[in-house]
């Protein structure tokens, strides 16, 4: 499989009146054609901020202070703006998380569809109409000619949530970034949305970034899975290998938190404590204060990555020490 993008040793900030305030840290990761990676994590973590860095859509206080970003062999941090908007909703798209913000309320399903369309591509009216009404129809939305002529507040929280998909394969782009992309849906809608992003990115070869807490969503749609806690990436694996042997402490407190309708003797577990915040200083591992399994090593220095296996790679110096982090006496509770 080709590489779409490659993501080394990323840092962002915000500026404040206080000096800068990191929220990502070092991030590095890939995305292939055909293949889903999941972005993991506590609300809060740098998911979110991590993939508007990859599509230079930050907040006017935040900013890239280092790393790569490469999209198809092309470094995206030396781009001006102008050259970015040539990428954004043709070769790179995102679905956003709130389909009611997200969908501009003053103008029609139609205009917001063939924005895009008139921008990247150049097509006639009735070309960018045409094309409008087959997406509305390759997302699963009934009477589409209806539809164009209706805005965002007439249709569900699922319709929306397909238009926005629509807008967001508009142009076929080769990499599709979806934030929380089922977020306040009922879980009948939220089915059929994933079912749809799966589908099209097999028909359509498409690489898939996808931001989550759920693992339920992981589960079911990722390829690879990239678990964030406070800015940093803390593990990263093929989904087997995440839900099959996790290695981190914190990936193990996501997964035992998650409730298992087959299981009557799974007990559900909480991670002790919260997130720190952006300008809290912690000296080691930055999940120290909450892990039931931290040693003194870890309140001195941070610990690097240690490779597990060929594609699952986890940042805890229990892997160093050989020490299993499912002692009985030490779960979370």
């Amino acid at each position: 499989m080709e590489q779409l993008l490659q993501v080394n040793d990323l840092i962002t900030s915000f500026r404040t009146t206080g000096g800068k305030l990191p929220a990502v840290r070092g991030v590095s990761f890939s995305v292939n054609e055909g293949e889903t990676l999941c972005i993991v994590g506590e609300s809060g973590c740098g998911k979110s901020i991590t993939t508007l860095s990859v599509i230079g859509l930050l907040p006017n206080n935040g900013e890239i202070s280092e790393g790569s970003i490469k999209f198809q062999g092309e470094e995206l941090t030396t781009k001006k703006e102008k050259e970015l908007r040539k990428l954004r909703g043709n070769d790179i798209s995102m679905i956003f998380q709130e389909p009611m913000t997200a969908l501009n309320p003053v103008f029609t399903i139609g205009y917001q569809l063939m924005e895009p369309l008139k921008t990247h591509r150049r097509m006639s009216n009735k070309e960018m109409r045409s094309k409008s009404i087959d997406l509305l129809k390759q997302v699963g939305i009934p009477d589409p000619e209806k539809k164009l002529k209706q805005f965002p507040h007439e249709l569900s929280g699922g319709m929306r949530q397909r238009v926005l998909i629509a807008i967001a394969l508009a142009c076929n782009p080769s990499l599709l970034i979806a934030d929380e992309p089922t977020t306040a849906l009922d879980v009948t809608i939220q089915a059929q949305i994933l079912d749809l992003i799966d589908d099209l990115k097999t028909d359509l070869g498409m690489g898939v970034v996808m931001v989550t807490h759920d693992m339920g969503v992981v589960a079911e749609v990722a390829d690879r899975v990239m678990v964030m806690y406070a800015g940093n990436v803390v593990e990263t694996g093929t989904v087997d290998e995440i839900f099959s042997s996790p290695k981190h402490p914190y990936t193990k407190g996501l997964l035992a938190s998650v409730p298992n309708v087959d299981d009557t003797d799974h007990k559900l577990e909480a991670i002790p404590g919260s997130l720190p915040n952006l300008n809290e200083t912690i000296h080691g591992c930055r999940f120290h204060p909450r892990c039931p399994f931290a040693m003194e090593k870890c309140v001195e220095k941070d610990p690097p990555q240690f490779k597990v296996s060929q594609q699952q790679y986890s940042k805890c110096w229990l892997q160093e020490e050989g020490i299993s982090s499912e002692p009985k006496d030490r779960a979370y509770s």
